[in-house]
């Protein structure tokens, strides 16, 4: 079997509505010693680029003076299932991790035009600030004249998710229910793996429903909705998820 085609995220219009979806990409130049130089950068994805910004100086942008030739990665870990989720429940090597990611190949070039800068820092704030509340920025402010924008062109763009594409449909079936039977006998665990400051504040009611609604939306994008209501568990196969 090959996994690979199976993960492959084949629509052009899911990776861009996952690019515009999260905030930190990663590139990775070559250095002057020929290692790679890997950065965590804010992004945003406008007329079939990347964009990335920050001060003047630095070794990204010494690197791509060199070499222009980059990559680009953007990733979400959707879950960690534990070993116990599976056949051979005690078998450390069966733990896995949900997740999409998007890997470009591409070439940068430093934006030298003011307006394409305003351009571009005007839709990242749009991505970003998505409650507003600021004045758009103008080719003609100081910071537009300072700031330093690096524009990828990618060569080529490729994206994987894994939500269990390749497993049966009674291993598949199995694991979604245990995702969900989680989020009901563990909340707080649940919600431990999101990473999110504050969540160890919420009260228990309020636990319980945001572990839930992660939990079916998980499931959901596996090919499966929950037919009753919490706690009661009862799956059932919807569409196919083909991405």
């Amino acid at each position: 079997m090959n996994f690979g085609e199976k993960s492959k995220i084949k629509s052009q219009e899911k990776i861009i509505e996952f690019l515009n979806s999260e905030r930190i990409g990663r590139i990775s130049t070559i250095d002057e010693n020929g290692f790679p130089f890997i950065a965590p950068m804010n992004f945003v994805y406008y007329q079939d680029a990347i964009y990335i910004h920050g001060f003047p100086r630095g070794e990204k942008y010494s690197n791509v003076e060199r070499n222009p030739k980059c990559g680009f990665e953007v990733d979400k870990e959707l879950t960690f299932l534990p070993s116990y989720f599976f056949e051979r429940t005690t078998d450390a090597s069966q733990t896995d991790t949900l997740y999409v990611s998007v890997v470009i190949k591409g070439i940068a070039e430093s934006v030298t035009d003011n307006t394409e800068k305003a351009n571009v820092l005007n839709a990242l704030m749009e991505k970003n600030q998505i409650e507003g509340k600021y004045e758009k920025l103008t080719p003609t402010m100081a910071t537009i004249r300072g700031v330093r924008l690096l524009k990828i062109i990618p060569n080529v763009m490729t994206g994987k998710y894994k939500i269990g594409k390749y497993w049966n449909d009674d291993e598949k079936l199995r694991i979604a229910t245990r995702l969900v039977t989680r989020s009901v006998t563990m909340p707080q665990q649940t919600l431990k793996l999101l990473n999110i400051a504050g969540l160890e504040k919420l009260d228990d009611k309020s636990t319980k429903n945001l572990a839930w609604l992660h939990a079916i939306e998980l499931v959901k994008m596996m090919g499966y909705e929950n037919n009753a209501k919490y706690p009661d568990i009862s799956l059932s196969k919807i569409e196919d998820v083909d991405w």
